[in-house]
C-alpha cells in the first residue's frame, strides 16, 4: 500500500505538462483512493513549475470527515434536501463533543482539535514531504525545519497546559509502557463509511503482523534505531551506507538528525537509522488492532491531518523533541560573536492591545465554513458548519531601537514564554528555553540613531491569517496581479486565530515575558 502510494505520486508529479496532468487527474479522480488522489495531486500542484498559480483548496473542503463530528452529516443532507437555500442556518458543532470535564486531556481539546492546526499540520507534511521525487523532498533545511516545526508545536501545547494549571505532557519514553491516555476521536470517514478507531485508556504497543498493509515491524526495531541515533549523537558522526561517516556539526548537523529521525530520503543511512518518528506514529495508530485481527484500519495518529487531535502526539513528540534537544547539548555554547549585533541595542519593547498596554485579551469565537464540497452527495447551495475557536485581541509592537552605526537592515524577531512554571516558580534558563513560542519575524530598516518600529500582529510572518484558512476558492478570487499572487499562496503557517494561549482569568491573568531580538541580517541570508 505505501509502496502504490508513493508511486502514484511520483507518477503524478512526473506529467510531462499542465494537458498531460490534468488528462491523469481527469481519468484517476473515480478510479483511485479519493485521499490518495487528494494528496498526490496537491504534491504535484505545490511543486511543479508550471502549477504554481494553481489554487489548492483548502483540506477541509476536500475531506471535512477529518475535522468534523460525524453527526454533522447527516445533519447536512436534511438541511440541504429539505430547507430553502436562503432559509439554511449553520449547524453548529458543539465544543465538547469527543469527551466530557471529567476526563483532564479534554481541557486542551479546543488546542489539538482545531481546525487550523491540523490544518496546519497537513499542509506542512504536504510541503515537506519524506518521500517523492529527490528535488521536491531535498528542500533547504529540510531536517532542521521538521525539528524546529515540532519543536514549536510542543512548546506551545504546554504554553496551554500551564493556562490550565496543567503539568507539561510527559514523554512517552517507554513503549511497553501502558499509555494511561485515551482517545476517542467521534469521526466518521466518508470514503470507507466506517469511524476512526478509538485508543483506549491503558493500551500498550505490540509488534505490528498486518500482512494486509505490508507491515510487520517489531517494537525492538523502534528501540535499536533510537539507539543507533543516539549513538551517532554523542560520538558526533553519523554512518553512510558506503561506510564513511558524515559529522553531525554545528551548522549542518541538526538538519541531517531530523532527516535521520523522521526519517525521510535525505537520511544519510535509512536502513541503519530506521524510521523511527514515522513508525512511531504507524505503531500508535494500530495500537488497537496490531495484527488485523479484528480488520480495522489505522486511528488518528496514521494521518498528518487527524494525529495532532489525539494527546499522545505531544507526548510522542515531546521524546522526539528531546532527542534533538540532546543533540544540542553537545554543541558548543554560542559566542557573543554569533549572538550580537554590533552598534544595535533594544532600548525598549511594549505591547498595545485595545488602549492597554503590555495585556493580550483571548475570547471565544464563532465562525462558519461551508463544506459543501466535501459531502458525499450533492448538495443544493451551500452547507455551513458553525465552530467555536479560540482567538485574541489584535495588538501591536512597539520596539524601540538605537542603531549607532551607518543604516542597515536587521532581522527582528519576536519570542514570548510562560514567565513561571507549573509550581510558581521562576524558570531556569534551561527549561524556559524550550517553552518561548515564535511570534513573528520580519526585516526591518534601521536609520543612524534612534528607530522604534511599530508591527501589528495581523501582520506576522508565521501565522497564516484565518480568512485565508478557510477561505472560498469560488469567491473574492482577484483578477491578477499581487492581489492574484497573495492569493495563490503556499498556505503554510500557524492559524493567525491561535497566535496567543488561551491565558487565564487570575488576576493579574497569565504572566509571560516577550523577548525581541534584533540580528545582523547577513547571518540570516
Amino acid at each position: 500500500v505505501a509502496a502504490l502510494f508513493i508511486s502514484f505520486r511520483c507518477f503524478v508529479l512526473g506529467m510531462r505538462n499542465v494537458d498531460d496532468l490534468l488528462s491523469v487527474a481527469v481519468y484517476t479522480r473515480d478510479r483511485v483512493n479519493p485521499y490518495l488522489f487528494n494528496y498526490a495531486l496537491s504534491v504535484a500542484l505545490l511543486h511543479r513549475a508550471d502549477t504554481q498559480d494553481v489554487d489548492l483548496p483548502s483540506f477541509i473542503r476536500s475531506f471535512p470527515d477529518k475535522y468534523v463530528d460525524s453527526r454533522v452529516f447527516a445533519k447536512a443532507r436534511e438541511e440541504a434536501n429539505i430547507v430553502p437555500t436562503n432559509s439554511r442556518t449553520p449547524i453548529e458543532i458543539p465544543r465538547d463533543f469527543t469527551a466530557s470535564n471529567l476526563e483532564p486531556e479534554h481541557r486542551l481539546a479546543y488546542f489539538r482539535e482545531d481546525l487550523g492546526i491540523n490544518l496546519h499540520h497537513w499542509h506542512w507534511h504536504l510541503v515537506y514531504p519524506f518521500e517523492a521525487a529527490f528535488d521536491v523532498v531535498n528542500k533547504n533545511r529540510r531536517g532542521e525545519l521538521f525539528y524546529y516545526m515540532h519543536q514549536q508545536i510542543v512548546a506551545r501545547y504546554n504554553y496551554e497546559r500551564l493556562c490550565h494549571g496543567l503539568q507539561r505532557v510527559e514523554r512517552f519514553i517507554d513503549w511497553r509502557k501502558a499509555i494511561p491516555e485515551a482517545y476517542f476521536p467521534k469521526l466518521d470517514s466518508l470514503v470507507s463509511s466506517r469511524s476512526w478507531p478509538a485508543r483506549v485508556a491503558n493500551q500498550k504497543l505490540s509488534n505490528l503482523r498486518r500482512e494486509t498493509d505490508q507491515i510487520t515491524q517489531d517494537i525492538d526495531d523502534l528501540e535499536r534505531w533510537r539507539d543507533r541515533i543516539f549513538d551517532a549523537i554523542h560520538s558526533g558522526n553519523a554512518r553512510r551506507a558506503d561506510g564513511t561517516n558524515v559529522a553531525l556539526t554545528e551548522n549542518e548537523g541538526i538538519d541531517t538528525l531530523g532527516n535521520m529521525i523522521e526519517s525521510s530520503i535525505l537520511s544519510p543511512n535509512r536502513e541503519f537509522y530506521g524510521d523511527m518518528h514515522n513508525m512511531g506514529h504507524v505503531f500508535i495508530s494500530y495500537i488497537h488492532d496490531p495484527d488485523h485481527r479484528h480488520l480495522e484500519s489505522f486511528g488518528v495518529m496514521g494521518d498528518s491531518a487527524t494525529a495532532m487531535r489525539d494527546p499522545v502526539f505531544y507526548r510522542w513528540h515531546s521524546y522526539i523533541d528531546d532527542i534533538f534537544q540532546q543533540f544540542k547539548s553537545t554543541l558548543p555554547r554560542y559566542t557573543e560573536a554569533q549572538l550580537s549585533n554590533p552598534g544595535v541595542t533594544v532600548e525598549s519593547v511594549s505591547i498595545e492591545s485595545g488602549g492597554t498596554r503590555n495585556a493580550l485579551n483571548t475570547f471565544w469565537q464563532q465562525s462558519d465554513v461551508d463544506l459543501s464540497r466535501g459531502m458525499d452527495f450533492q448538495p443544493r447551495g451551500p452547507v455551513f458548519i458553525r465552530f467555536t475557536h479560540l482567538n485574541h485581541q489584535a495588538y501591536n509592537y512597539r520596539v524601540v531601537v538605537n542603531n549607532s552605526g551607518a543604516a542597515k537592515q536587521a532581522t527582528c524577531r519576536i519570542f514570548m514564554a510562560p514567565k513561571f512554571d507549573e509550581r510558581g516558580n521562576p524558570w531556569l534558563f534551561r527549561d524556559q528555553k524550550n517553552m518561548f513560542i515564535e511570534l513573528d519575524r520580519f526585516r526591518v530598516n534601521l536609520r543612524q540613531g534612534s528607530n522604534t518600529i511599530t508591527r501589528a500582529s495581523t501582520d506576522s510572518s508565521v501565522t497564516i491569517p484565518f480568512d485565508r484558512t478557510f477561505r472560498d476558492l469560488d469567491t473574492s478570487r482577484p483578477d491578477g496581479g499581487n492581489n492574484l499572487a497573495q492569493f495563490n499562496f503556499c498556505g503554510c503557517g500557524w492559524p493567525q486565530h491561535m497566535l496567543i494561549p488561551m491565558g487565564n482569568t487570575d488576576n493579574p491573568g497569565f504572566r509571560c515575558e516577550l523577548f525581541v531580538m534584533i540580528s545582523n541580517i547577513d547571518d540570516d541570508r
